[in-house]
């Protein structure tokens, strides 16, 4: 058993962790004061005038507000349905696999996405669905299935499907090393009785598989719901081409790139602390909510 001593210095390795988080999360949120002033560079924080919830009620007024919610909402949806299954489907896939040398390979080929960065993914997108020398355009021109070249990334009703199978392919390689991990860790007996009485790989992953990893599963949907707001950021601002193709921002501006245009390109910070609030006060909620009626229905929760 361990000495207090060695307990002591143990434990004090967190202390570089809570410094940052103390630094970079926590003192931070006085900034948030912002939202109930109207803030001015030349009054400063403390001499810039009160206004209470006047920025929020700006907000929710303007013209604005419905549309930016309602992209974020089918733009976090359209993620939560086609991309949290994602990885789960692939670790499953992954566990059938029998050659360790092709596992192998297929996990690191499906995870590496995840480390480039949306700009370099932006500029793939771009080369492939472009309008003039996109690969897709190319291909089908020369299929014989389309007679001109068709601008994907300026059509409304291609944008979303588009956003979406890129962050699928970026992050679902890594999403899903939670799961297989998880996987690794059920006991093998389980799979040989379940052979013993016949039932198929398939049928062995409905009633092994899944059920065993269905506490990371449930705990991961928490918290993709606690993140219902959040959009994204750098792949809709990189694939609207940083917000200057005006033809998509009505289905393409939501409340992360609103922040950004309200509160670095028109200065009005206050107003875009207030949004930026108004967000992370419906997330809380949703988290809140989220781990309830998980809690009621599965026993499984975050706390």
């Amino acid at each position: 058993m361990k000495s207090k001593t060695d307990q002591l210095a143990l434990q004090s390795m967190v202390l570089p962790g809570l410094a940052l988080l103390a630094i970079f999360s926590y003192l931070p949120m006085w900034g948030v004061l912002i939202a109930f002033k109207n803030y001015s560079l030349n009054l400063g924080f403390i001499g810039s005038p009160w206004v209470g919830f006047d920025n929020f009620a700006a907000f929710i007024k303007s013209r604005d507000f419905a549309n930016v919610i309602r992209n974020t909402i089918v733009i976090s949806f359209s993620k939560l349905i086609f991309g949290f299954p994602a990885p789960i489907i692939l670790a499953l896939l992954l566990n059938e696999l029998r050659s360790k040398i092709f596992k192998r390979a297929v996990q690191t080929i499906t995870y590496m996405p995840y480390f480039l960065s949306w700009v370099i993914v932006s500029t793939l997108v771009f080369s492939m669905f472009g309008a003039d020398n996109g690969s897709l355009n190319i291909l089908l021109m020369k299929l014989g299935l389309i007679k001109e070249p068709i601008n994907w990334l300026s059509n409304r009703g291609f944008f979303v499907p588009i956003l979406i199978s890129a962050n699928i392919w970026k992050d679902v390689g890594y999403a899903s090393i939670i799961y297989l991990a998880a996987i690794t860790s059920i006991n093998p007996e389980y799979y040989e009785a379940a052979a013993i009485d016949g039932a198929s790989r398939f049928k062995q992953a409905l009633i092994i598989t899944i059920p065993s990893i269905a506490p990371q599963i449930i705990i991961l949907l928490i918290l993709a719901i606690s993140n219902i707001l959040n959009a994204g950021f750098e792949d809709i601002y990189l694939l609207t081409n940083s917000m200057k193709n005006g033809v998509l921002i009505p289905v393409a501006n939501v409340i992360d790139t609103h922040v950004y245009i309200m509160g670095v390109e028109t200065q009005r910070y206050s107003y875009a602390t207030s949004v930026g609030l108004f967000k992370s006060v419906i997330n809380l909620g949703m988290l809140v909510t989220a781990n309830q009626v998980s809690r009621k229905i599965s026993e499984t929760s975050l706390w």
